[in-house]
């Protein structure tokens, strides 16, 4: 039996609708399926979103069934909604969710954990210290060396920074840092997606490279000296160049420096299809990489 632990996400934002649109699309007798959702929230997103799916209310994990006809719903508490906003209430309402979540995940094996859309801004207001899934998970799976990918038919790419401004990204690419993400990523094309020789892209972080140390030295201090240690690793590559001339199709996985840096060519590709996923856990997590709502 694959267990897939669903969470509800921000109950203000399109968690809810888009966790329960897809139970349909997996259901079988070998998957079962646990949502992770407030309890007013579940009944409100059900009656708007019907689906053929029969669902069990429940309140602790000790009571999930085997079987797999039926979605056990555990009950997280009682969250206010106010949709398209996001609120303190909402926030702890999501951290909730994951982290009862995520001991669940834990209590099964083939078990994967897809996490639905949260609000950082929300956390915020709720004063928790993360500024995501994947901090929160990594500090709970007790895991130092995890990368944030992205994953599509077309193209695997991976962050050497995450949720970092971009005033102190600079202070965060330094060549231990970029030797243990190429490994830790390596290590991940190799054991989950088996690929036996797997071919790594970094990026440079300053216009043209660096231009040799002439546009800043990041390339030739930091990026370098960790692709000369990693046999696996290439670059680092003219960002701009090397998406117009789709040279990411020549590897298995690209890193890039910062955020929008892949996400922007990610998503103008798969802005509908494709899938976040944390490597170097101990456990499945997934996510969607985009996701809209019912206008």
């Amino acid at each position: 039996m694959n267990y897939f632990i669903f969470t509800s996400g921000d109950v203000n934002g399109v968690g809810p609708e888009i966790s329960i649109k897809t139970f349909n699309r997996i259901r079988s007798d070998k998957n079962k399926i646990i949502f992770v959702c407030p309890g007013n929230v579940f009944y409100d997103a059900v009656e708007k979103f019907p689906t053929e799916c029969d669902f069990r209310l429940i309140n602790n994990p000790l009571e999930i069934s085997p079987d797999a006809d039926v979605i056990d719903v555990i009950d997280s508490g009682t969250v206010p909604v106010k949709i398209g906003k996001p609120t303190k209430s909402s926030g702890q309402g999501a951290f909730d969710a994951l982290k009862i979540a995520f001991e669940i995940v834990m209590m099964f094996d083939n078990a994967a954990l897809i996490t639905a859309p949260i609000s950082k801004e929300a956390l915020k207001d709720a004063g928790i210290k993360y500024p995501g899934h994947t901090e929160m998970l990594a500090e709970w799976c007790l895991a130092d060396d995890y990368a944030m990918m992205f994953l599509s038919e077309d193209m695997k790419c991976a962050l050497a920074t995450i949720h970092t401004p971009l005033k102190d990204v600079s202070k965060k690419i330094k060549k231990e840092n970029l030797n243990a993400l190429i490994k830790t990523v390596g290590a991940s094309l190799k054991k989950d997606f088996k690929i036996a020789s797997p071919k790594i892209a970094l990026l440079g972080l300053n216009p043209h490279a660096g231009e040799n140390g002439v546009i800043g030295k990041e390339e030739k201090e930091e990026i370098v000296p960790a692709i000369r240690k990693n046999k696996t690793a290439a670059g680092p590559f003219v960002p701009d160049a090397f998406y117009g001339m789709e040279m990411f199709r020549e590897f298995d996985c690209t890193i890039g420096m910062y955020h929008d840096q892949v996400l922007i060519p990610f998503k103008m590709m798969n802005f509908s299809s494709g899938v976040n996923y944390t490597c170097g856990l101990p456990i499945i997590r997934t996510s969607p990489d985009h996701a809209l709502p019912t206008l």
